[in-house]
């Protein structure tokens, strides 16, 4: 028996243990892969998107809008954690918006040529048939569309929006946009008496170039619109005139990263940054929320409550960017415009409780708030969600909650557009399962790509982060007694007393003596050299050690990934084969600190699926044996290698470098993909950490990419006690 007592902490092992009357919160419990609602005989390699979504009437069906395919897809929810395909309607555009009243699903078409000459239609779609039964002409590129509760009738905003090609995006640029209101009744809308309500000459930007963004309307029938790159909201009375209005304002940012450089420093500061809001939502009848996303000019990090008098009842300023921060999921690559990027908001009273839901765009995550009091909401959980949340949709009356992720990464070889449903139950919450939340300090982390233990302090560790942030190389202490996981503290990696520069760092042993080993990936390409690193308790370069030439001169851009401390000998895995090895083959280099002397024997890899690869992303001696990570880099359904090796240490005979090496034997210690199931995501390409604590522990960590093109999503989770 390879591990014993083996547990991996995951919803369903942490709802089994919670007490009789735990909290209430939200938990993923599945996810739709949007090229699934395609037909039998459709190229399902083109792009999709799930952009914004809705909910039928009784919650039981999904509809999205897949403006590449020009289509609505529908999902079937009955059961939530089945999802399962109702295919995808063509309507005739690019749709924007859908809803459902009843039987019938109304959708706003941009059927626009040009810029200058946009067009529009809203198009009602028979559920039972599947088919458009009827068509309107709404004269523009229609954006958002907004139901009443009653049904009664339907809110469009016309954006007619702004060519950014043009005079560096500035507006005015005509035709102006407007609102739409018709009324509907036994399923059809009344499109000969549509009321077109003009909004221009209200905002001081760009008054007569009004472009109206996202719309809402609460139960008294009152529309709430913003026009977000006149910085603007309006409100629309029942009876179709303008209630109030009002500019969105500006915010002053303190404690923010502005800078794209490879590094987390939240030190910086904006002002006067206007708001520029997006998604509306109102949350009881007199307040609603605003997504400050920005555009052309602004962009506050932030969301805000008004009162529909134009009151401002709360700003968020970057309180929730600085929780985001804590869970891995700020978007260094964003510092330099909009950081997390917070674009859509929902509203619904789950339990009795009015909650608000914040999605960010660039963190792909959704807060949830309880805005009980609409001048303090308070933050009660940070969802996963897939890569660019889009829409948002509350389903209270049967305690689900869904998103819409509109990014398909297919081309690059990663994941397609997802829809997720959640839901709000009694247990704890799944994620974050590791945060830096509660530390004295704000530490920004991501990409964590080696992880090592303490030698004495049973579920101490220590993780590194890789070329992500290249110019900040830091060491991690993890706190992994605590649930979620706790990064307690960050220490730079200096040199000469400096920030250390071009490293990659992909791996991390404790060397006995308070200091650690570190493994760095070489890119010749970027001048980054492949290399061992030696720091002392400080994080201070005490030894740099070079790759010798009998290496070097077979390298590629795949090195070290991982370190590990075998008595004298270092030993680093390297990524994938280089020009010397065999095919499946890889090397496990040793190098002897006493010495000075080097040696390697070879791994058999696991062939790889068509179009994929196989390598290696840890390695760690344990009594015995040395375990090493294995993965392909394929991700969501495709992912089919993600697995705990074990090679004996009697094996681990370095030969010469240049000699015919040894093939050392690997043994299965475990099929990683079910941990990687446990969010009821979608699987992660990356497992990049493995270690065994002092008590004999192992811990797996995933690395994030730093959010860049991908979910942000990094597990961690115990599998138990590691046979030595």
């Amino acid at each position: 028996m390879l591990l014993r007592n083996v547990c991996v902490t995951s919803a369903i092992a942490l709802a089994s243990a919670m007490p009789v009357h735990a909290e209430m919160v939200f938990n993923r419990i599945s996810t739709f892969a949007t090229p699934g609602n395609m037909a039998a005989g459709e190229d399902t390699a083109r792009e999709t998107s799930a952009e914004i979504i809705s909910a039928s009437d009784d919650g039981m069906t999904l509809v999205y809008t897949d403006s590449p395919l020009g289509v609505i897809g529908l999902v079937d929810i009955t059961d939530p954690r089945m999802p399962k395909r109702l295919g995808n309607i063509d309507v005739g555009g690019e749709p924007t918006t859908a809803h459902f009243i009843g039987a019938k699903i109304f959708v706003g078409v941009d059927t626009s040529e040009s810029f200058i000459a946009p067009s529009g239609k809203l198009v009602t779609v028979d559920l039972a048939t599947r088919k458009v039964e009827a068509e309107c002409d709404i004269g523009g590129q229609p954006d958002s569309v907004a139901r009443s509760a009653d049904g009664s009738f339907l809110a469009i905003a016309i954006e007619n929006q702004r060519d950014e090609d043009v005079n560096d995006g500035a507006i005015p640029q005509m035709p102006a946009g407007y609102v739409v209101k018709m009324a509907v009744k036994d399923g059809v809308v009344d499109c000969a008496g549509q009321q077109r309500i003009d909004v221009t000459g209200l905002a001081a930007v760009g008054g007569d170039d009004p472009e109206p963004e996202f719309i809402d309307i609460n139960e008294q029938g009152e529309i709430a619109l913003t026009m977000q790159e006149n910085n603007h909201i309006v409100v629309i009375g029942a009876d179709g005139s303008i209630a109030s209005h009002f500019s969105a304002g500006s915010v002053d940012l303190v404690g923010i990263d502005t800078k794209r450089d490879g590094k987390l420093d939240f030190s910086g500061s904006k002002e006067a940054v206007a708001r520029e809001p997006d998604g509306i939502k109102w949350i009881d009848a007199d307040h609603f929320a605003i997504a400050n996303e920005g555009d052309w000019q602004g962009g506050s990090r932030s969301f805000s409550i008004f009162n529909k008098n134009g009151t401002l009842v709360y700003g968020s300023g970057p309180s929730l960017e600085h929780a985001i921060v804590a869970t891995g999921h700020y978007p260094e690559h964003r510092s330099r415009s909009k950081g997390v990027e917070l674009e859509s908001v929902e509203a619904g009273v789950f339990d009795g409780t009015p909650l608000l839901f914040v999605g960010s765009e660039r963190a792909s995550v959704v807060a949830v708030y309880d805005v009980t009091n609409p001048a303090a909401p308070v933050l009660r959980q940070i969802l996963p969600s897939g890569v660019s949340p889009e829409g948002l949709v509350a389903i209270p009356q049967r305690n689900l909650f869904a998103t819409a992720n509109e990014v398909d990464l297919r081309e690059d070889g990663l994941a397609p557009a997802h829809v997720m449903v959640y839901e709000f139950a009694e247990g704890v919450a799944a994620y974050p399962m590791i945060t830096s939340a509660g530390s004295d300090t704000l530490i920004g982390w991501g990409a964590l790509s080696g992880l090592a233990a303490d030698p004495e302090v049973a579920a101490k560790l220590y993780a590194v982060s890789d070329s992500v942030y290249t110019a900040q190389p830091r060491i991690f202490t993890i706190d992994a007694a605590q649930t979620p996981a706790r990064i307690t503290a960050e220490m730079t990696v200096t040199r000469g007393g400096i920030l250390a520069q071009k490293l990659d760092l992909e791996g991390i042993a404790a060397d006995g003596n308070g200091g650690f080993w570190l493994a760095s990936e070489g890119r010749s390409d970027r001048l980054i050299p492949h290399a061992i690193y030696h720091v002392d308790a400080q994080g201070e370069i005490i030894e740099e050690i070079g790759l010798p030439s009998e290496l070097l001169d077979f390298e590629t851009r795949f090195g070290f990934e991982g370190i590990t401390v075998d008595g004298d000998w270092l030993w680093m895995p390297i990524q994938r084969e280089w020009r010397d090895d065999p095919k499946g083959m890889v090397k496990l280099v040793g190098y002897n600190t006493v010495e000075k002397t080097w040696g390697a024997v070879h791994y058999p890899l696991d062939a790889p699926a068509e179009g994929a690869w196989v390598g290696l992303s840890e390695i760690t001696k344990h009594g015995d044996w040395f375990y090493i990570v294995e993965r392909d880099n394929q991700i969501a359904g495709n992912a089919a290698i993600k697995k705990l090796y074990r090679v004996a240490a009697s094996a681990m005979v370095p030969a010469d470098l240049g000699s015919v090496l040894p093939v050392v034997l690997k043994e299965l210690v475990r099929d990683m993909l079910p941990d990687l199931a446990v969010l009821n995501g979608y699987a992660v390409d990356k497992i990049e950490g493995f270690a065994v604590d002092a008590a004999g522990t192992g811990f797996v960590v995933t690395d994030n990419d730093g959010v860049d093109d991908s979910s942000g999503e990094t597990l961690f989770w115990s599998v138990g006690v590691v046979a030595q």
